[in-house]
């Protein structure tokens, strides 16, 4: 399984992440999926929906956010193919609590924001059996040239 990220919406998903830091901030990705590759060209930020008091460890994307996010894409002729959140100080790989809350269709892209500036980032995605997480194969580079019902890496 393979996550390509154009560079310029990393940036743009960086910078979401930036401006919340030291609390946990998310969006999700919007793109294309199809033979085990997911291509995110649109992100949808979102408000971090947790607990204020609890925002430096947690965030909260409500179903709401998620109707709103499928009407987005579809838009533009998208799906919601994952979730971005940033690991305020902490490395870029799921916690216990990502584990628990997360779905198995979606890949995660976790960043990791140290004292407010981008310091790595990861890709996975949850087992079936909801056990674990797999990582992905994370690329983030220039945009690559469309083609109909294809999203495969180049």
């Amino acid at each position: 399984m393979n996550l390509y990220i154009e560079t310029a919406l990393y940036r743009q998903i960086t910078a979401h992440l930036c401006a919340a830091y030291p609390k946990e901030a998310a969006g999700l990705l919007l793109g294309n999926a199809a033979d085990g590759s997911w291509h995110a060209t649109r992100m949808l930020p979102l408000t971090n929906k947790f607990a204020h008091a609890e925002q430096y460890h947690r965030y909260l994307i409500t179903a709401e956010d998620m109707l709103e996010g499928e009407d987005h894409a579809a838009t533009f002729g998208l799906d919601v193919v994952g979730v971005f959140h940033s690991h305020p100080d902490s490395a870029p790989q799921p916690s216990d609590y990502d584990c628990q809350h997360a779905l198995p269709w979606y890949l995660y892209l976790i960043v990791s924001i140290a004292a407010g500036e981008p310091a790595g980032a990861r890709a996975w995605q949850l087992r079936e059996d909801r056990s674990d997480f797999n990582e992905a194969v994370l690329a983030i580079g220039p945009a690559v040239p469309a083609r109909p019902n294809s999203s495969t890496f180049e």
